[in-house]
């Protein structure tokens, strides 16, 4: 499974709807993600991919990590894996 496929899957998890009904444009907040779901996904990008995704919870504008639409997300994770496996 890929990354962008396993990231999708958390995402949808959160969303409580089908891998296949998101769409690497949607944003967290079209998914109907809040803030909590989002870092509970985030916890779970990190247990999934062994990795520490650079998110601050309290300032999600001033994150280095990119939230602002699934493919963005699954870019930052795929370039974390990156450097993980560099």
């Amino acid at each position: 499974m890929s990354v962008k496929d396993r990231v999708t899957a958390i995402l949808a998890e959160q969303a409580m709807v089908e891998p296949g009904d998101v769409t690497m444009g949607m944003s967290t907040s079209e998914l109907g993600i809040d803030s909590l779901g989002l870092v509970e996904a985030i916890f779970a990008i990190e247990e999934e991919f062994d990795v520490s995704v650079p998110f601050n919870a309290n300032e999600p504008t001033e994150s280095d990590f990119d939230i602002s639409t699934v493919a963005s997300i699954v870019a930052g994770v795929e370039r974390l894996v990156a450097e993980q496996h560099g």
